[in-house]
């Protein structure tokens, strides 16, 4: 894919950790950006050591956490259930990026056959002291052996975004299910906040995806898009720490209402601040 280095769609600023600008560039037959530079792999673990990243702990010191978290319950069980319905029959599932494990808790608690990847050793470590089953890599994994194959909120984070997709095809079985879930740059949240937009989280987000990148993604694996479906919190959730990066501070009215007018835009124009992929072989 060609990204123009000397055409930047946008700067953004790093809010949480190093305070340095990334230029975001746009691939236009894709409708996909990329974050540039991109760290080196063995400097980029250092961009996720802060204790405010929230999918790597199950803290809730601070009412922003305790909603967080009270939402993410509920959520939870909206994922499994949207699995379910597309699977009668419970198989295996893998969870890529599973962070701390209370999604494949649910799914095994639902009688589903679990397994997760998850690169960062803490969150690791909460899971396996929930009962979570690991494995290193998915490049070790068995082709054609899973069920149904998740990602919330992770492909943005990969470096070969490419290779990551062609993997989820090869350890997928023929009549299995991949869910993706990321961020969509054209929200009406995303539009609002334009830098300030919490959900480009430069350098940890990679990539920044559209549905045009999403679908032409997988059809070069000859998958097809099958459905796509809003996630109504997001945008709030996104809001608020806009709000921050925009402000200093949460702002919590602020970011409620251009939440909800993300949502209302997303009904009308069916770009919502994030969405689920769900995909299958052709």
């Amino acid at each position: 894919m060609n990204f123009l280095e000397d055409k930047s769609f946008i700067k953004v600023k790093d809010f949480s950790v190093s305070g340095e600008s990334f230029s975001l560039l746009l691939n236009e037959e894709y409708q996909l950006l990329k974050t540039h530079p991109q760290p080196a792999l063995d400097k980029l673990g250092s961009y996720y050591e802060f204790d405010d990243y929230i999918s790597h702990t199950d803290g809730k010191r601070t009412l922003f956490e305790k909603m967080y978290h009270f939402i993410k319950r509920k959520a939870i069980r909206d994922k499994v259930s949207l699995i379910n319905s597309h699977h009668a029959v419970k198989g295996r599932i893998l969870d890529v990026g599973a962070g701390t494990g209370d999604f494949l808790l649910e799914c095994k608690n639902q009688n589903w056959e679990i397994l997760g990847i998850e690169p960062n050793d803490k969150a690791k470590g909460i899971a396996i002291g929930k009962g979570i089953k690991f494995g290193d890599t998915i490049e070790k994994l068995e082709s054609n052996s899973f069920d149904v194959i998740t990602m919330w909120h992770v492909l943005e984070h990969v470096p070969d975004v490419e290779h990551q997709v062609a993997e989820l095809k090869r350890l997928l079985k023929p009549t299995g299910t991949i869910i993706i879930a990321v961020p969509n740059f054209k929200s009406y949240d995303a539009k609002h906040y334009k830098e300030f937009w919490a959900a480009f989280d430069v350098p940890r987000h990679l990539w920044h995806f559209s549905k045009t990148a999403i679908d032409k993604l997988f059809d070069k694996q000859n998958m097809i898009l099958e459905e796509v479906k809003p996630m109504w919190f997001d945008s709030f959730y996104v809001s608020l720490l806009s709000e921050k990066h925009k402000t200093g501070k949460m702002n919590y009215i602020s970011g409620f209402f251009i939440g909800l007018a993300s949502n209302v835009s997303g009904i009308f124009k069916r770009e919502f601040s994030s969405h689920i992929y769900i995909l299958k072989n052709k």
